[in-house]
């Protein structure tokens, strides 16, 4: 694949449309975007990034008015928040809407969404009928890119264009806070300091653990977890171990038959990594409604997708191997 870098916002806005992946300048650093409602544009985000996991991405939208359409129960401190700092690198940890597919939460109940304050971006988002997910736009574990240049330097020839809007104005992440019981919760130190909010809001700012991870709270092997106890593993063997009880299974393309679980689910029968993704975290969420005893899930191949697939399925098994 050859990289283009350049300016033409309508180029950016066919290739999203195309439900593929453009960089995009912020004020923050340059981001890897993507369709946000879309779940192979999504995947792509994590390919180009080659990511190891799936963490949560923040989505971006053009205004304060939209957040409604993807979040919930946004209470009045974000609303003041926003209307001091947004748009800004503040990005606010919601409750989400169920237009907001799994994949870009990581499974979990909330969103992260902010306004980029960009002119270049801010003019892109207006004229997109759907939010942008977008991480930031260098390989996996290298630093945070602030100029085209920098993108094209980590993805060339993994993504088809990079937006050039110059270099970042502040060159450091958003600051990501959320709300609870009367409080604001500081999951990453950003650009907006927490003196800032508290002055804003009158409310005290309580600073997440250091061992959260700290993109979002969505990292929390809690949020991973489904409330049926899940194996990770060789499924034959385990299913000797855990003979009598209910079982379901999660398997990549094999079908179980001897001994047959109570519930089995192929994430894809046609051994699909993409595929298999995309049906992940809806699965499990599916299982949560069953009368299983326990769930065991097979191991994947470690290569592209199937990597994540095994970080979201370790991260979910360590909640009940720890308790």
């Amino acid at each position: 694949m050859q990289t283009q870098i350049g300016s033409d916002i309508s180029l950016a806005i066919e290739y999203l449309k195309l439900g593929d992946v453009v960089a995009i300048p912020t004020e923050t650093v340059y981001g890897l975007a993507g369709n946000a409602l879309d779940e192979e544009a999504v995947l792509k985000i994590y390919e180009a990034k080659q990511r190891p996991r799936f963490n949560p991405l923040i989505l971006h939208v053009s205004s304060f008015d939209q957040f409604s359409l993807y979040a919930s129960d946004i209470p009045e401190s974000c609303r003041m928040l926003a209307a001091k700092f947004s748009p800004g690198p503040l990005t606010y940890l919601l409750p989400k809407q169920d237009s907001v597919p799994d994949l870009v939460t990581a499974g979990s109940e909330k969103v992260a969404i902010r306004i980029p304050a960009h002119p270049v971006t801010l003019q892109l988002l207006q004229q997109l009928d759907f939010p942008l997910a977008a991480p930031s736009a260098n390989p996996f574990g290298y630093v945070s890119p602030v100029t085209a240049q920098h993108v094209f330097d980590g993805l060339q020839g993994r993504i088809p264009y990079i937006l050039d809007g110059g270099p970042c104005a502040v060159g450091l992440e958003s600051t990501i806070i959320g709300f609870e019981n009367n409080e604001i919760i500081l999951y990453r130190h950003g650009a907006i300091p927490q003196e800032s909010i508290e002055e804003v809001t009158g409310m005290p700012v309580r600073q997440m653990s250091h061992t959260v991870q700290i993109d979002t709270p969505g990292q929390l092997k809690s949020h991973y977890a489904p409330r049926i106890p899940l194996w990770l593993g060789d499924v034959d063997s385990l299913m000797q171990v855990h003979h009598g009880k209910k079982i379901a299974v999660i398997s990549f393309a094999k079908r179980y038959v001897y001994p047959e679980p109570a519930f089995q689910f192929i994430l894809s029968p046609s051994a699909d990594f993409h595929e298999a993704a995309r049906n992940l975290f809806k699965v499990l969420r599916q299982i949560d409604t069953l009368d299983a005893d326990i769930i065991l899930a097979e191991r994947f191949p470690e290569a592209g997708l199937g990597r994540a697939i095994n970080d979201r399925l370790q991260r979910a098994q360590a909640v009940f191997k720890n308790s």
